[in-house]
């Protein structure tokens, strides 16, 4: 992969910017930055953060030295689940790392909530046969609306170049999902121990920094994620935009005064009507709100025909597959 990209980057006219927006290719841009910094532009935290934050077991450890505010946390075995793991219920329990399929084969969700041991013990069951790493941590209560976010761009002098806050509004699953729609908020809790937060971490580059209210209100660190995701769509349309703001610094473009984020942008995937019925929206409420949404991942209302266009890709693949078999 390396060599392909160099090839292309030797193609064109100057050096492009390489943007990266899951786990995997993160650890692909940080394990190469050298050889990929002779073709490309970027922009990637220091090689021991990437390992720290993508890794969940490293960064819990990190967390505990710096005395983030997490919640209690323990790694464990998937054949140790029904052992007690002194935490308080309700729990948490999540793959060390979501790479490779062992734990998506197994759950739908990134996460699975667990009142009591016995829960513990079913997991336990349905990873029978199979050695994952994970960590069992005491839940934050309440729903995926209370998961609050800090999105930044710190550039290489130490400067935000760029920064919003958001809200998850629905995911899918309901509980420990994928996000499906979210809004961009104003929150100046969020932002401030957020960049405390990144200040602690030495980051540069973006990031994602998630938290969640507690029932008393106060925020608990959940994960950071340093890579390009779809807040940054959302985030645009609000006035920040993150990557632009990257190409314009590798660019050596002199620096502006950072925006400021209009909040109230909402955001969704197709995915989100699933999400919605499943929160007791009907088809009539929901399509009143998407269609007040100012995006939908993958569709855009001046240029709709690639959206259709790969339904019937996707459709015509499917009933290629059956006629070979």
């Amino acid at each position: 992969m390396v060599e392909g990209l160099l090839a292309l980057a030797s193609e064109q006219r100057e050096q492009p910017v390489l943007y990266y927006d899951n786990d995997a290719d993160l650890l692909f841009v940080s394990h190469h930055r050298d050889r990929l910094a002779h073709g490309y532009r970027f922009v990637v935290p220091s090689p021991e953060l990437v390992e720290d934050l993508v890794d969940k077991a490293r960064f819990h450890a990190l967390a505990a030295r710096l005395g983030l505010p997490v919640p209690r946390t323990v790694r464990c075995s998937s054949g140790e689940l029904g052992a007690d793991p002194a935490l308080r219920y309700p729990l948490v329990v999540k793959p060390v790392s979501r790479h490779g399929g062992a734990w998506s084969g197994a759950f739908d969700g990134k996460a699975i909530h667990v009142e009591d041991r016995k829960g513990l013990a079913a997991i336990e069951a349905r990873l029978a046969g199979v050695d994952i790493e994970l960590l069992v941590q005491e839940a934050v209560p309440g729903p995926e609306s209370r998961i609050e976010s800090y999105h930044v761009f710190i550039d290489d002098r130490d400067r935000i170049a760029g920064e919003f806050t958001g809200r998850k509004l629905r995911t899918l699953p309901r509980t420990y999902g994928f996000s499906t729609a979210v809004t961009i908020t104003d929150d100046a809790e969020v932002r401030d121990l957020g960049r405390r937060i990144c200040q602690m971490l030495e980051l540069r580059g973006v990031a994602k920094v998630d938290f969640k209210r507690d029932t008393d209100g106060a925020l608990k660190l959940l994960e950071v994620n340093p890579r390009f995701n779809l807040w940054h769509h959302p985030g645009a349309l609000a006035g920040v935009n993150l990557p632009a703001l990257v190409h314009a610094r590798l660019l050596g473009h002199a620096p502006d005064p950072p925006p400021v984020a209009r909040p109230g942008v909402t955001w969704c995937s197709p995915h989100d009507l699933r999400a919605a019925r499943a929160a007791g929206f009907t088809l009539r409420r929901w399509l009143r709100w998407a269609a007040r949404c100012d995006a939908i991942s993958g569709f855009s209302r001046d240029d709709p025909l690639p959206l259709p266009r790969a339904a019937v890709w996707r459709a015509v693949g499917r009933l290629r597959r059956r006629t070979e078999v």
